[in-house]
């Protein structure tokens, strides 16, 4: 199923001259400039890398802080709902930075993240219940980023975002 947003299937600009074949990932004509694999608990080396050459790019420090949220929100959304991992490739292209977060597919069943909306602190007493609706951080995603796309099938998800240099969207 392909998402509503636009995705251009296009390498980044100036670095092919011609659009990936059907079903090819960016990633199989294009290196890219940060290739990571994570999971829950390496979310924050995700968030790092994005923001280090998010900023060695060029991208202003405002959006930098989309790009973050966006490529977060993505990768937690492969923990929470894939395989429990992912892996999150970022292009610098002409134009602005791409990034692609990819899971493998839903969880086997019976493991941990059943998706019973309990999060890590449920349990605890101190902290306040977080008011949980699916689909708000797709939709936060879809506000920040420049264009947004959504694959999903049986061997997983693919989303790509995409952030350009001259963007001044505002993201309320």
């Amino acid at each position: 199923m392909t998402d509503d947003v636009h995705r251009s299937g296009r390498a980044p600009a100036g670095e092919g001259d011609s659009p990936p074949g059907p079903g090819m990932s960016i990633a199989a004509r294009v290196q890219p400039a940060v290739d990571q694999s994570f999971d829950g608990d390496s979310l924050y080396a995700v968030r790092a890398a994005v923001a280090a050459h998010a900023s060695a790019a060029g991208i202003p420090a405002a959006r930098i802080r989309d790009v973050v949220l966006a490529v977060h929100e993505l990768a937690a959304n492969a923990v929470r709902h894939g395989a429990g991992q992912g892996r999150m490739r970022l292009w610098i292209t002409g134009g602005g930075i791409r990034c692609e977060v990819a899971d493998a597919g839903a969880r086997p069943s019976g493991s941990d993240g059943d998706g019973d909306g309990a999060g890590p602190d449920a349990g605890s007493h101190d902290a306040a219940p977080w008011p949980v609706e699916h689909g708000h951080g797709l939709w936060l995603v879809r506000k920040v980023a420049d264009q947004a796309s959504l694959d999903t099938g049986p061997s997983g998800t693919v989303a790509v975002i995409d952030f350009r240099f001259e963007s001044v969207r505002a993201t309320s």
